[in-house]
């Protein structure tokens, strides 16, 4: 017993006599293997595979089939119906005969396997029926797999189509057009891109829309921030090292670039690497190979390497802080994010959007806006770009009002004092009579529109810690813990 589900076979035979010694090879095992259906002609096969192809589980034929379709261009028509569907061939072509380009047109073309179909002397069975009937069934496990396969292959689309869903690039004009058919002609390709732009304008979504619209959408998309490593931490976070490479190595630690294989790498703020950092990811970009702390061999990867900064990397290098061989090798390809005020006719989309994502968020109505308060947004210089409106998008629903005004508009810029009789304090309006709130909950909307305020006005991660006055891994810690990305 080789198996317990039931095997549907298409014959595709032209003759009676084949057919009954096919029926007789497989006459042992008649509970498991079945004859489904039986085609004279290419053409009346392909049109029973167009019909329901999960009928059948291996498609048996002659390689010789007369009239019509037949041989390699019916096999590759059934593949296109569907390629899970595994081909068995049965030939007198390879009678005592060892064709090895035959074969290899055969398979290249999809066939799963062949056979000769007799040497003249055997006239109840094909030649060599146990390795047909084995062939039966290995067939029919490789159409459950690639079917699996191919499923979990969908399932991954879909979810990618998901994410892009909710990572797409937003804007109507001419500059947002032209960065999108920048991001779609660079997708594919296997070069490095350098993303440039403010602070803020969306560099990160920029690098998102790259990767899952190339072919290596299904593999991992790895976001490293380059300005909040520590840097002499950076280079095993990025190459990871070997067990016992120095004291405390107690265990084996994978960097991002060995987790990334076959995938993307997002080096957000690169000019912030250090010079030892530095030089190891030129050796990733000329060779594809790491060098682990520990380990004498370099290892080979696959990356593609999408590197972003807010900082003009030829003054850098210029300065001496970037080496001009790394500089040369991210600079390949080039996307310029703008800043918001170079295109401010695309305010109304970004407002509308972040309203309807907040509001499904707070369950609440989303607001309308009045045209003078829509004047006010769209003339404000946004020096923190994207970043800023989504935080003033956000502050502004703190008002329970279903308008918003051009006043709760100057209040939320931080441009205008409260009415009188309320007191303001960095955003925060307090009304006479209103509900107490806990000072836990007060003490942690300030550090978080505090911080955001911050971030808006700072050029990089880095620099907003500096401002703060926290070390890097605090200030990513705290960010983590208001629900700051």
């Amino acid at each position: 017993m080789l198996g317990t589900d039931v095997i549907h076979i298409l014959l595709i035979e032209d003759e009676e006599y084949d057919v009954g010694r096919v029926r007789s090879t497989i006459e042992p095992f008649r509970n498991q293997i079945v004859i489904r259906d039986v085609a004279s002609t290419g053409s009346h096969a392909l049109d029973l595979l167009k019909a329901g192809s999960d009928r059948y589980d291996v498609v048996v034929m002659d390689f010789q089939i007369a009239g019509g379709i037949m041989g390699e261009d019916l096999i590759r028509e059934v593949k296109a119906i569907d390629p899970s569907l595994q081909i068995i061939i049965v030939t007198k072509m390879t009678v005592n005969v060892t064709d090895f380009d035959f074969a290899n047109r055969l398979l290249q073309a999809g066939a799963y396997w062949y056979c000769t179909k007799y040497p003249g002397d055997i006239d109840t069975s094909i030649y060599q029926p146990t390795d047909f009937i084995l062939s039966l069934y290995n067939a029919h496990q490789k159409r459950q797999l690639e079917r699996e396969r191919l499923r979990s292959a969908t399932r991954m689309t879909r979810t990618v189509e998901g994410l892009l869903s909710q990572k797409q690039i937003l804007g109507a004009s001419a500059r947002m057009e032209e960065l999108r058919r920048q991001i779609r002609k660079c997708a594919d390709s296997l070069a490095p891109v350098l993303i440039t732009g403010p602070s803020g304008s969306g560099k990160e979504l920029v690098a998102h829309n790259l990767h899952y619209h190339s072919q290596r959408k299904l593999e991992h998309f790895i976001p490293i921030n380059c300005g909040g490593l520590p840097h002499d931490l950076v280079e095993s976070e990025l190459f990871g090292f070997e067990k016992g490479a120095f004291t405390g190595a107690s265990t084996r630690k994978l960097g991002l670039f060995e987790v990334a294989d076959r995938g993307t790498v997002f080096l957000d703020e690169v000019a912030e690497l250090p010079a030892g950092a530095q030089v190891k990811l030129l050796r990733v970009l000329q060779d594809g190979e790491i060098e682990k702390i520990g380990r004498t061999e370099k290892l080979k990867v696959n990356v593609r390497v999408i590197a972003a900064t807010n900082k003009h990397l030829a003054a850098e290098v210029e300065a001496g802080r970037f080496r001009e061989d790394l500089f040369y090798r991210l600079n390949v390809l080039q996307l310029s994010v703008p800043a918001l005020r170079e295109h401010p006719e695309d305010i109304p989309i970004f407002i509308g959007h972040f309203l309807r994502q907040f509001c499904v968020d707070m369950n609440r109505d989303v607001p309308a806006v009045q045209p003078d308060a829509m004047l006010r947004l769209q003339s404000h210089s946004w020096p923190g770009n994207v970043r800023e409106l989504k935080n003033v998008m956000q502050r502004l629903l703190f008002d329970p009002d279903d308008v918003i005004t051009a006043a709760s508009v100057e209040l939320a810029l931080g441009t205008r004092r409260s009415e009188s009789g309320r007191g303001d304090a960095g955003g925060f309006t307090f009304a006479a009579g209103a509900e107490a709130t806990p000072l836990r909950l007060i003490e942690r909307r300030l550090r978080e529109e505090y911080v955001r305020y911050i971030r808006a006005r700072s050029t990089s991660d880095a620099d907003a810690a500096k401002k703060l006055g926290l070390a890097p891994p605090n200030y990513h810690r705290m960010c983590k813990e208001l629900g700051i990305k």
